[in-house]
């Protein structure tokens, strides 16, 4: 496969979580959490964007998200369970983009914010129309989806080297 190959990344953030008693890494879905992360699925979906690889975060909500979510997806890609997503930073999470195999064409990340946000608004170099503002006003709540694309090795990913082609959240 060519570096020059057009390449998709997908990130999620997780559905609506529950404040709860626990430790923050084992906090459960909110009832709102199981209805929109299903309906992110089929958004996804219906767009024909079938990822190869997901990597998602270990935390109890991001896996929850991710079981519901996936069911919507014609075929299920390949998932790692990836602790290092758990409270990863900028320059954390592009790192992991960057070990990202060049067999893998569209790279799903399942995870949290600042971080989701974060990363979308540093790959996004440019955007298709109004997507990059509506992202940052909504400041990409639960169940928020960002596609961006970009061509070339994911060892290139950096910052600016992506457009963003999708956002969607469940409550826009």
């Amino acid at each position: 496969m060519s570096v020059d190959t057009p390449r998709r990344i997908v990130l999620l953030r997780h559905a609506k979580a529950e404040w709860s008693q626990s430790s923050d890494h084992e906090r459960p879905l909110a009832e709102r959490g199981r209805k929109d992360a299903p309906v992110a699925g089929r958004r996804l979906a219906e767009s024909g964007i079938v990822p190869d690889l997901t990597l998602c975060s270990t935390a109890d909500r991001t896996r929850e998200t991710w079981k519901l979510f996936v069911h919507e997806l014609p075929q299920r890609p390949k998932t790692v369970y990836e602790e290092r997503l758990y409270e990863a930073s900028l320059g954390e999470l592009i790192a992991l983009v960057n070990e990202t195999s060049d067999e893998v064409n569209t790279l799903m990340l399942v995870g949290h914010n600042p971080g989701m946000h974060a990363l979308a608004d540093a790959l996004a170099g440019e955007a298709e129309g109004d997507l990059l503002p509506r992202m940052n006003r909504s400041g990409f709540p639960t169940s928020a989806l960002a596609v961006l694309t970009f061509n070339g090795s994911w060892k290139s990913v950096e910052h600016g080297v992506g457009r963003l082609v999708a956002y969607w959240s469940p409550h826009d």
